[in-house]
């Protein structure tokens, strides 16, 4: 079962990077008259809430804990 394992630590890594990697976001805003246009470009990072990220890192100790328990099959 090391697939549970592989996801469960991939999901253990996402948790942990989204309490601490913002992920960028922009946006373009303005007004056009005729073949004109006037814009403005804001950028700005936002943060995953932290119950998602909490999820994640619970769902990935408990797959990687899952993988451990569970006992290879006899072929």
């Amino acid at each position: 079962m090391r697939i549970f394992l592989f996801t469960g630590l991939i999901l253990l890594v996402l948790g942990i990077a989204s309490l601490v990697v913002p992920i960028p976001r922009s946006e373009t805003q303005g007004i056009k008259v005729g073949g004109a246009k006037i814009a403005v470009q804001t950028s700005h990072g936002e943060r995953v809430s932290p119950i998602i990220s909490v999820v994640l890192i619970a769902g990935g100790i408990a797959l990687a804990i899952a993988s451990a328990r569970t006992r290879p099959s006899k072929n």
